[in-house]
């Protein structure tokens, strides 16, 4: 016997096929393809779909959920990749009417607000940074309240910790008073969040994120974005300047493993999560010197030299070493990715 059923929103099919046997058990055989389509209602949109994170993470999620089922949308033009495989919107998350007005054409239930001004661009545009960081993320909670949208992810970071913060094994709850404009921004955004899930019901969740490294796109203005430059420098050059002294040790993370907690997370049960400001989370820590020879196993030739700048001072602020484990209990988090593991997949994808 052959069970039709019809998805009267994407007006399609799926059929079970139900095979009865003489001992009154049956088997059912799902085509789940079709299966698949059906049940993926959400709708997500990727705000900041052109940046670091954004890009690689606009992609995940529609390997996942399929290219339509995920809407990218930034200020900035896309990479080609970005464009060819789902819908893309122009968006400045501080233009309220457009925000809504692609929230709605699209019937989103999910967004991911990626898009920030990043620590060291931040400190140069100050103003800048205040109101792109802060009034994008009031936009996107007061809007997900309007638009009925079930989970909202927002991206902190390491930087809302300061120079009064214990700098190993940071704890989840700790004193926290950073001392740059994006740390600030970010602390403050943290306790929005927590506001506006505990007063307004709203499903919001946040990662704070250390420094993110890939070979998919060039540096984007973070002060650990020496960790990203040094390997671009060493394939092409063979040599490399750091901007941060050779000891500076700073919690960092494998772009894979950071995409990876992140869907992670967001697809946890509401229930299973205790935080609803931020979590930590961690996968290694390192100083120019360890990544330099970690790079020098691969690369016997390699120099680095150092000539430490502003963005020193913003490093000492920050911790060495993370306490991530309320994510790994609450959501079962576990890094992949250790420095030469890291450093071998660079080394074999940076052009």
């Amino acid at each position: 016997m052959t069970i039709i059923l019809e998805n009267p929103v994407r007006r399609n099919t799926v059929k079970f096929s139900i095979l009865f046997r003489r001992d009154n058990l049956f088997r059912i055989s799902i085509n789940l393809s079709e299966y698949s389509s059906i049940m993926a209602k959400d709708t997500i949109l990727l705000v900041g779909a052109s940046g670091q994170i954004g890009s690689e993470l606009t992609m995940l999620l529609r390997e996942r959920f399929g290219g339509a089922n995920v809407v990218a949308a930034d200020i900035k033009s896309p990479l080609p990749e970005v464009v060819e495989s789902g819908p893309f919107e122009y968006l400045n998350v501080l233009d309220t009417a457009n925000y809504a007005g692609i929230l709605e054409k699209h019937k989103v239930t999910q967004i991911y607000n990626m898009a920030a001004m990043l620590s060291a661009t931040g400190e140069k545009y100050p103003l800048k940074a205040w109101e792109l960081n802060m009034d994008g993320l009031f936009n996107t909670l007061e809007l997900s309240i309007i638009h009925g949208i079930k989970k909202i992810y927002w991206p902190s970071s390491i930087a809302v910790f300061g120079p009064t913060t214990p700098v190993q094994d940071t704890p989840q709850t700790t004193i926290m008073e950073p001392n740059t404009i994006y740390g600030i921004s970010k602390q403050a955004g943290e306790r929005l969040c927590e506001w506006y899930n505990q007063k307004k019901g709203v499903d919001v969740r946040s990662l704070r994120y250390p420094g993110i490294i890939s070979y998919k796109s060039e540096p984007g203005g973070g002060t650990t974005d020496y960790a990203v430059d040094i390997y671009f420098k060493a394939k092409r050059e063979g040599k490399y300047t750091s901007f941060l002294d050779k000891e500076t040790c700073l919690p960092m993370m494998y772009m894979p493993d950071a995409i990876r907690a992140t869907v992670e997370l967001m697809e946890s049960p509401a229930d299973a999560l205790s935080i609803r400001s931020s979590y930590n989370v961690a996968a290694m820590s390192f100083s120019p010197e360890m990544v330099s020879n970690s790079i020098k196993k691969q690369i016997p030739d390699f120099e680095i030299s150092y000539e430490p700048d502003y963005r020193q001072k913003i490093a000492d602020a920050w911790p060495q070493s993370i306490d991530d484990s309320t994510a790994r209990t609450d959501w079962n988090w576990k890094p992949h990715y250790d420095l030469d593991s890291m450093t071998l997949d660079m080394l074999k994808n940076v052009k």
